[in-house]
């Protein structure tokens, strides 16, 4: 039997994302889709179609699945929770916080908003990463005398360093982080970033990017321990920056660890979790969780946001750094709509499914 699912904020781009990467899902079922009180009452295709222009705004490529095209969107206080197994949320941060504390009372909500990211009781998981965090699900859920849980994903410039930086933290340690990272447009949703702002030119500050960065990598490297994760004892500066690049983020990374590290050895390191990784299997999880490239003109966007359809990290220019009495320097790309966004949570729900919490 397919778990009964929801997707709140089915209208907007991740909504969009959600419904592509639920289709066919072996172990999941949309079975509502809800939006905001304008669409509500509408057939799925009717209600993202622009009035203005009578154009359907179906943003994120490919045709709209058969599945959802005539499903009628419901208004948020019409999902009927007694009918489903799981929550997947997609709504801004501004409204996220009261309709996840809604549906967390009564079900299981996996969200790309940060509206409870930085609580005490809600971890931040990426699978294969920190899986060992779910079992903070079990204390929130005591906490706050809920039927269910909130599981946020990261803030998707996270995703791509804290994945690249793991190996490296538990092989050598690490002491020290410096990211720059060059963030896709699409980034910024659809009235993120303008055609005349970002043509041309590079925007050198994204609001609140780089204190997410910082928080979100220290918690989710860190240690659960009691019912409380204990931070990773890890300094972290960046510099977040939007390029004229449609999908995808690019960060280029220095690292000081604790131990020596050897460039030549770094693919090893990848490797080896590649052939150990927890995700392995899972219906939506790529055949390599990890790319590494020798060639050093590798990464590059255009040529890494469809391996492993988006899920796949990809690593390349990897150099002792000289900054540091020991440490490395490298390159990577991760797909912010894909690993960074609803198909990671559509991981994640995956993970969280075999653990048993939902």
């Amino acid at each position: 039997m397919k778990k009964r699912v929801a997707i709140i904020g089915a209208t907007g781009s991740v909504g969009q994302e959600f419904i592509q990467s639920l289709e066919g899902h072996p172990w999941f079922e949309v079975t509502q889709i809800a939006a905001s009180a304008r669409t509500a009452g509408k057939k799925y295709v009717e209600a993202i179609r622009d009035p203005n222009t009578g154009i359907v705004a179906w943003d994120v490529g490919g045709d709209i699945p058969e599945y959802v095209r005539e499903m009628t969107v419901r208004g948020v206080d019409e999902v009927d929770t007694a009918n489903l197994d799981l929550i997947f949320s997609a709504v801004e941060s501004g409204p996220a916080r009261d309709i996840e504390t809604r549906f967390a009372k009564e079900l299981p909500v996996i969200s790309t908003s940060s509206a409870y990211r930085y609580e005490e009781d809600v971890p931040i998981l990426i699978p294969g990463i920190n899986d060992d965090h779910a079992e903070l699900l079990e204390e929130q859920k005591r906490r706050r005398s809920w039927k269910g849980w909130v599981a946020p994903l990261p803030n998707c410039t996270t995703t791509g360093l804290v994945i690249t930086l793991k190996p490296l933290l538990d092989k050598y340690g690490a002491k020290k982080v410096m990211m720059t990272s060059m963030q896709a447009i699409s980034g910024g949703g659809k009235t993120g970033v303008t055609a005349m702002g970002i043509t041309d030119n590079i925007l050198p500050y994204i609001p609140k990017e780089e204190g997410k960065v910082r928080i979100e990598t220290r918690k989710i490297l860190g240690n659960l321990d009691n019912g409380r994760i204990h931070d990773a004892d890890i300094r972290v500066s960046c510099t977040c920056t939007r390029v004229p690049v449609i999908d995808g983020h690019t960060e280029s990374v220095f690292v000081e660890t604790t131990e020596d590290v050897d460039p030549s050895k770094a693919k090893d390191t990848y490797d080896s979790y590649n052939e150990h990784i927890s995700t392995a299997g899972l219906p939506s999880a790529p055949e390599k969780y990890y790319a590494f490239h020798e060639d050093p003109t590798r990464p590059q966007p255009r040529l890494e946001r469809t391996v492993g359809d988006g899920m796949t990290t990809t690593i390349g220019r990897v150099e002792k750094e000289e900054l540091f009495e020991h440490g490395l320097k490298y390159m990577l790309f991760s797909h912010n709509k894909k690993m960074g966004s609803a198909k990671g949570a559509v991981l994640l729900a995956e993970m969280l499914l075999e653990k048993g919490k939902i």
